[in-house]
């Protein structure tokens, strides 16, 4: 076995973390900011922001569009797709400062498909899967396949998901 890499930063990225694993890629048009913990065998697509208070886990894919905002903790074995959106103020306004941001969890092994929104202070459970462009207002229990807005269980990964004939859930 080889020695490990440092990661692989694009020249056209901003990374001002220091704290990354090695074999992560990073990607062009990539903002890292100073604090960020990104660990080792990631991939950061173009185009994703990474601010201060996250921590990303080992083997994560992170993919375009994507914006990780103050408070989310993303463990291992990750996948977060094409524009995924996360909030991490329940009660958002300009130029203030008042509230104090929620942790956002993302368990090991959880799916996130491309366009979901996640709200802030929730968990997404280990092994979960969330369908692409749903919105999750509360906690996924681990294995769980959820879809729709608001998202809703509609199987689990170790299970079949019930489905209609065209393919939307049941």
């Amino acid at each position: 076995m080889g020695e490990a890499e440092n990661p692989r930063i694009h020249p056209l990225a901003d990374v001002k973390s220091d704290q990354i694993g090695e074999g992560t890629n990073i990607w062009q048009f990539v903002v890292i900011f100073e604090g960020a913990k990104i660990g080792a065998d990631c991939n950061i697509c173009a185009h994703v922001l990474v601010e201060s208070d996250v921590v990303i886990g080992d083997r994560v894919t992170v993919k375009s569009g994507v914006q990780l905002w103050d408070g989310l903790r993303v463990d291992e074995d990750v996948f977060i797709g094409p524009n995924a959106t996360f909030a991490n103020d329940i009660f958002p306004r300009s130029k203030n400062h008042e509230n104090a941001l929620l942790v956002t969890r993302v368990y090991r092994g959880a799916s996130i498909g491309a366009g979901a929104v996640i709200l802030p202070g929730v968990e997404i459970g280990p092994y979960s899967m969330i369908g692409a462009g749903s919105v999750v207002t509360r906690s996924v229990p681990a294995n769980a396949v959820v879809v729709g807005n608001p998202a809703r269980i509609i199987g689990n990964v170790s299970g079949r998901v019930r489905s209609n004939v065209d393919g939307t859930p049941t």
